[in-house]
């Protein structure tokens, strides 16, 4: 696959006020993109980029319509908007587990299924459309004290899995990225619980570096060991 260019193409970045959502937006904005960027409270705003504030739980569609319209066009959709958290299975409250999955795991299916026309038509004009998906190395390796969290990441990743296959076949590429322990601040906010002692962490640097690469080389699939180096 050829080299993806990004100038000029139509980006929404979904939780773009993020520690990592804000470092990819820093470097689609270096490759020259159209960007849309959401969050749930209003931010300082960047030149040139459209800025939405809502909550993926009841604005998932309204985002990608946005972003969709205002460009003309649609060519790529980050999703790293995120919650998290803590504490025995047993404990989990029934609110928490109903927005852990809203938030983490039925909002970004729903922008997934929502981008899909406006994605393929930005295929069939050969634009290299992409949706990148962060899903964790929960998805991977299921953690207790954590157990809902890792469901929420792991049922995005099969759908990402799942839905990546039909997609390709209309021209969208799909990546999921599977990094570890990120030194993002998330833990910190954890809508539930306390965080465990985590050992250090990826710098989000890195790992938004390593996202930027995938999205520019044309990769499909970023497992928790393309973050070991």
């Amino acid at each position: 696959m050829p080299a993806v260019d990004l100038r000029g193409k139509s980006i929404l970045v979904v939780g773009a006020s993020g520690a990592l959502g804000s470092l990819i937006t820093d470097r689609l904005e270096s490759q020259g993109a159209l960007l849309t960027l959401t969050s749930t409270k209003p931010v300082e705003p960047r030149a040139g980029a459209m800025h939405l504030t809502g909550d993926i739980r009841d604005s998932a569609e309204r985002f990608v319509h946005i972003a969709s319209d205002r460009n003309g066009a649609l060519d790529g959709v980050i999703i790293s908007s995120g919650v998290v958290a803590f504490g025995p299975a047993s404990e989990l409250s029934p609110e928490t587990l109903e927005r852990l999955f809203a938030v983490n795991a039925t909002g970004p299916m729903r922008i997934i299924a929502s981008a899909q026309p406006a994605l393929a038509a930005s295929a069939t004009a050969q634009r290299q459309p992409f949706i990148v998906t962060l899903s964790g190395v929960v998805a991977e390796a299921p953690t207790a004290g954590l157990a809902a969290y890792s469901a929420s990441k792991s049922a995005l990743a099969a759908f990402g899995q799942a839905a990546g296959r039909e997609l390709r076949r209309v021209g969208i590429r799909l990546l999921d990225a599977r990094p570890g322990h990120t030194e993002t601040g998330l833990a910190s906010r954890a809508i539930e619980g306390t965080p465990p002692a985590f050992p250090p962490g990826l710098s989000p640097a890195f790992v938004a570096d390593r996202i930027m690469q995938g999205i520019l080389d044309g990769e499909k699939d970023l497992p928790s060991a393309a973050f070991n180096g």
